[in-house]
């Protein structure tokens, strides 16, 4: 860790009378150009959730990097129990019983959940073979006690990615850890998901661990913590007991704004049909079917929401609409004329595009800069003979840039410089330069704060009133409520409810979404074509 003195601080008065187990002072950190922590205080309370949260880029994930012995400080001093500690990397922070999920995934792709979860901790055997029936059969255990049916032996690369954040959280869980960060583990869990984490947790309160808490999903920071600490522009804002404050009162603290004003839309006009689905199937291996002959239409200005819980086949259905599975059936059409090309370039041509759920592994080249990544799926439309023009190039990404408001320096800068929010941006940015007439968003807002939220619903909302046809999937019911104009729900891979905008509630969809095959909401047959009057 590096250090500006040599002296030890005495150490600050907590507010709260809680004892206190790691205390971060005056931690300052400084990148080329900007200060990411500006002398932040941070305390983790023993035995306790210490919720931490702010916008994206405000420093949290830089302080967990911190304390995890990712990243060092530019100054500041770290206590364990009142005694200062120098956290030189992440295994110096395991050694003192520090262990962090990242927000971003760190699995190795090619190896078996077993093995990602013993990984460079790996059990011997008299200290010379890897002692693989052990680790699998712990990995079995620590499956199971998340209520999770996944094989040790699987390869993490055939895993969702909902299955894949369960593997995180396990490898955490198989440390022995006195303090346990984790960065956003919720994003891409389901809510039966995340009530098993909530119990895990519990469990590891009442063992004394403590855990630091990350996550943009606000209503769950107040279920499941005890004290919540704001940060925002690298700066401390202010902390407070969780049972002492209310979402209105994070949000206004987080953005400086009235939380009111970050989330509405009202009814917008929808046109005629743009896209037809009629009978979209795609098997599933060893029989059945992931999307079970989905049929419906989308509207020329219309956001049409798709909720369902986690395997409900919602990704699948926009993965086969954007050329991703080959192996499905079905037949689209946009403005009336047959979409024949199967493939992704040939989707794109037809006008359809998605933005993936996981927008780090398939929506950005993480080595490339923000001007390329944002170029990358039109790069035929800036040709001029076999060269590329960069004139053209330029100025289209800065039209972006600007239409969208990517806060980022230099379109040059790495990806990886961007905040969540703002990464999120360039890869609809990157959508849109195809010129597409249907916009597929999967899970645009997992994993960004709620002011970027808000913009990506302001995005979203005006490309609609545009008059393109916006597929919007999310597992926040709020968001879906708040954003559609017409709602389908799906359930094993069938649609299970539809519902208008002045129809839809929370319990409606949460009880379409649980059904079999039959719909719920609605008296059409099975995998029928529904439109709900937008004809």
């Amino acid at each position: 860790m590096t250090q500006q003195d040599t002296t030890t601080p005495s150490a600050p008065s907590s507010p709260f009378s809680d004892p206190v187990v790691l205390r971060a002072e005056n931690i300052t950190k400084v990148y080329p150009g900007t200060v990411a922590l500006d002398n932040v205080n941070f305390n983790v309370y023993r035995g306790k959730v210490n919720v931490l949260i702010g916008e994206n880029g405000a420093g949290k994930s830089t302080l967990m990097k911190i304390l995890a012995g990712v990243e060092q400080p530019t100054s500041g001093h770290i206590f364990l129990e009142e005694k200062e500690i120098h956290v030189r990397d992440i295994l110096a922070a395991a050694a003192q019983g520090i262990g962090i999920i990242f927000q971003e995934m760190s699995l190795c792709p090619n190896l078996s959940v077993a093995e990602n979860i013993y990984l460079a901790r790996e059990v011997k055997q008299r200290g010379l073979t890897i002692d693989r029936k052990f680790q699998k059969e712990h990995t079995r255990e620590l499956i199971q006690h998340l209520e999770q049916d996944i094989d040790p032996d699987a390869l993490v690369s055939d895993l969702r990615i909902g299955q894949q954040q369960i593997v995180e959280i396990a490898r955490a869980l198989a440390q022995d850890v006195r303090i346990l960060i984790m960065d956003e583990p919720t994003s891409a869990l389901s809510t039966a998901e995340v009530a098993v984490l909530f119990r895990v947790i519990n469990e590891l309160k009442a063992e004394g661990v403590s855990i630091i808490y990350i996550s943009h999903k606000l209503d769950e920071l107040l279920q499941i913590g005890d004290f919540v600490t704001i940060l925002r522009d690298g700066k401390l804002v202010e902390t407070a007991r969780a049972a002492d404050i209310s979402v209105a009162w994070i949000i206004e603290k987080m953005v400086g704004k009235n939380p009111a004003s970050l989330f509405a839309r009202t009814e917008q006009y929808v046109g005629e049909v743009l896209m037809r689905v009629e009978d979209l199937t795609l098997p599933r291996a060893g029989g059945g079917f992931v999307v079970d002959h989905v049929s419906f239409n989308l509207h020329a200005g219309e956001i049409l929401g798709l909720y369902g819980l986690m395997g409900a086949g919602r990704s699948d259905v926009v993965d086969c609409l954007a050329g991703i599975r080959p192996e499905a059936t079905g037949k689209v059409w946009i403005n009336d004329q047959p979409v024949l090309g199967t493939t992704v370039s040939e989707r794109i041509g037809s006008g359809i595009v998605l933005v993936p759920e996981d927008r780090q592994r398939e929506g950005l080249v993480q080595p490339m800069s923000v001007h390329d990544n944002i170029l990358l799926a039109s790069l035929k439309s800036y040709m001029s003979g076999f060269f590329l023009a960069p004139g053209k190039e330029k100025e289209a990404v800065q039209e972006m840039v600007k239409r969208l408001s990517i806060r980022v320096a230099n379109v040059n800068q790495p990806i990886t410089s961007l905040s969540g929010g703002n990464q999120q941006k360039c890869v609809v940015a990157k959508a849109l330069l195809t010129t597409p007439k249907v916009l597929m968003l999967d899970e645009p807002t997992r994993g960004i704060d709620v002011g970027a939220k808000s913009e990506i619903f302001e995005i979203t909302t005006r490309l609609a009133q545009q008059g393109y046809g916006v597929i919007f999937i999310s597992t926040e019911l709020k968001e879906v409520l708040t954003m559609s104009d017409r709602i389908l729900v799906m359930s094993k891979g069938a649609i299970t409810g539809e519902f208008s905008r002045q129809e839809a509630t929370e319990e409606k969809l949460v009880a379409a979404s649980a059904v079999g095959h039959g719909l719920a909401g609605t008296t059409e047959p099975h995998g029928a074509t529904t439109n709900n009057g937008h004809n």
